[in-house]
């Protein structure tokens, strides 16, 4: 099965958050905990193991995966950020929040959605993924770890059980909860969301979809 390595929810330990982005580097899927569920996870410049996931997860080319970053700085290095969208990630981030941003030039075209070009870009709160996002000193690509029956995964044990020997390592941080994350698209106005989630909308200034 994929190893496993345990770290403290809430002060993760050094050593072990730089195995996991030791890995990463190598080329390696691994599976680790955000503030929504768990998400799996590989290097942003390995197209290799970018399509490994799509295998794994059985995801046609054209679903988004979204850049894992360190704050908003570096959100501004991947995605073309306007004004009024720099005041609401600034509210929101970091948080249980993706966003569609149109992408920079930095986003090689395999990356960005192949006809709107824009990219969705988090900044999650959970200590051990911004550990890993710091460890690594670059954004990761990430979707959400999730079972073949559509459950979003919130326990370590779960996410190996399911993906077996698919993925190389479990970054164990303990449980999460099973919401997604809430995606808004910043590339209309007024911005729209698109998947309510366990981000609030009401938090961010904007208007939760109706049922």
């Amino acid at each position: 099965m994929a190893d496993l390595i345990h770290v403290h929810a809430e002060t993760p330990q050094p050593r072990r958050i730089a195995q996991a982005a030791a890995a990463l580097r190598s080329g390696a899927v691994i599976a680790y905990p955000t503030d929504s569920s768990y998400g799996l996870a590989c290097a942003m410049g390995n197209k290799g193991a970018m399509q490994r996931i799509r295998w794994i997860r059985d995801l046609d080319q054209q679903h988004f995966f979204t850049l894992v970053c360190r704050d908003l700085s570096e959100i501004a290095q991947y995605a073309k950020v306007e004004n009024t969208s720099f005041r609401l990630l600034k509210a929101a981030t970091p948080g249980a929040y993706t966003f569609v941003l149109p992408a920079s030039r930095q986003v090689p075209n395999w990356l960005a959605h192949p006809k709107r070009k824009t990219i969705g870009i988090r900044v999650p709160a959970h200590p051990v993924a911004r550990a890993l996002a710091d460890t690594l000193g670059e954004p990761f690509l990430s979707v959400t770890a999730m079972s073949d029956d559509g459950r979003n995964l919130s326990e370590a044990f779960e996410v190996r059980e399911v993906f077996d020997r698919q993925i190389d390592l479990v970054l164990d941080g303990g449980a999460t909860g099973v919401d997604p994350s809430t995606i808004v698209d910043l590339t209309q106005d007024p911005p729209e969301i698109l998947r309510q989630g366990k981000g609030s909308a009401e938090a961010i200034g904007l208007e939760a979809p109706s049922a």
